[in-house]
């Protein structure tokens, strides 16, 4: 049985996703920008191994061919592949996906505070990719930043140096560890992933992120909402308003629904289940979270 979000996201995304697949599309439209998907070369592929320290190995290649044939399928205009975990700082396989996705691609990097020599692959990876973002995790509590020490502040400060933004993963109750730069370096861009994670804290928590609305460098991902049937079974709907009052949608960015099962149907599906929570935003807001303010942030046009 279709449920009312259901019905209301199939109406919602239809505008959208209609003038994308018109050739006469007019100049200036918002364009479908997916700004969160992990691309993985699988476990089989011998030419990009897993990292040693890998926190997990997928089984199943995610490659940016299969993604690429799935954005073409789903109105995907381009997308943002964000560098995971299980290659750690090696940037071998980013880089491939990136070479594959031939302008339609742009990604992340993942980078660690304190290593020896972390600055220069820094600057490094700045001028051999097109990488809009140093993504840093604060997650599993025995591979935590090294907050408080100069070593994060002068790797976050060569970031927007390098034009890069910030993008940060973590459990909430490691929010206020990042409190202090975002509010020192107030014209470095702050990404902020997965909702900032309110379903893995408290409320006491999370209310240190909503909090960071208030700063405009600061814009938040709406990307791995929980599907209610699914653990943890509560309803995002509440989170999500939550967020778009804080941020506004000059401030907030779609992701999600690509991977190694995805179809350009699924992937497509995915952005619909999402516009069934931002029935209360206007057409013109509703475009800019699907692509709108990433086209503008990362430097993607209709060309």
């Amino acid at each position: 049985m279709t449920t009312r979000r259901q019905f209301l996201a199939s109406t919602l995304v239809a505008p959208i996703v209609g003038s994308l697949n018109r050739q006469d599309a007019a100049p200036g439209r918002s364009l479908v920008v997916d700004t969160h998907l992990h691309c993985f070369a699988g476990k089989e592929d011998k030419r990009f191994p897993y990292h040693k320290d890998a926190p997990y190995e997928p089984d199943e290649p995610a490659t940016p061919e299969h993604l690429l044939r799935c954005m073409a399928g789903a109105g995907v205009d381009h997308a943002i592949v964000v560098h995971p975990e299980p290659y750690q700082d090696n940037h071998r396989y980013l880089e491939h996906c990136l070479e594959v996705g031939k302008g339609k691609l742009k990604g992340t990097c993942l980078v660690f505070a304190g290593r020896d020599g972390v600055e220069n692959q820094l600057r490094d990876l700045a001028k051999k990719l097109p990488i809009v973002a140093m993504r840093i995790h604060a997650y599993n509590p025995d591979r935590l930043p090294p907050f408080g020490k100069p070593e994060l502040r002068d790797l976050w400060k060569l970031a927007g140096d390098l034009g890069l933004a910030v993008q940060l993963h973590f459990e909430p109750r490691w929010a206020p560890g990042f409190e202090p730069y975002i509010k020192e370096f107030k014209s470095i861009r702050v990404l902020i992933d997965h909702l900032g994670r309110p379903f893995q804290g408290t409320a006491k928590e999370h209310a240190v992120v909503l909090g960071w609305g208030e700063f405009d460098h600061v814009v938040m991902k709406l990307t791995s909402i929980p599907d209610r049937r699914s653990y943890p079974h509560r309803d995002a709907a509440p989170v999500v308003k939550q967020l778009t009052e804080a941020f506004g949608a000059d401030r907030l960015m779609y992701g999600g629904g690509y991977g190694a099962k995805a179809t350009g149907e699924s992937y497509r599906a995915e952005r619909e289940r999402l516009a069934g929570f931002l029935a209360h935003l206007s057409a013109a807001d509703r475009g800019k979270v699907f692509g709108g303010t990433a086209a503008g942030l990362f430097g993607f046009n209709s060309g």
